[in-house]
């Protein structure tokens, strides 16, 4: 006896193409970018915590 199910189910769909490089590394780049902002932003964060940069010179 055969499974009904398993000879009604479709191929599974194909994956997407692969990204144009460019599009790959604006993508890392920009992630990159973001990282970087982050730990400027912590940096600052824990400068001004710890009384070695004053808090008004910080936006």
């Amino acid at each position: 006896m055969t499974n009904p199910e398993a000879t009604n189910n479709p191929a599974p769909p194909t994956p997407p193409p692969d990204p144009d490089p460019a599009v790959r590394a604006s993508g890392r780049a920009s992630l990159n970018e973001d990282w970087a902002a982050t730990v400027v932003g912590l940096v600052l964060l824990v400068l001004v915590l710890t009384g070695l940069l004053p808090g008004w010179l910080v936006p």
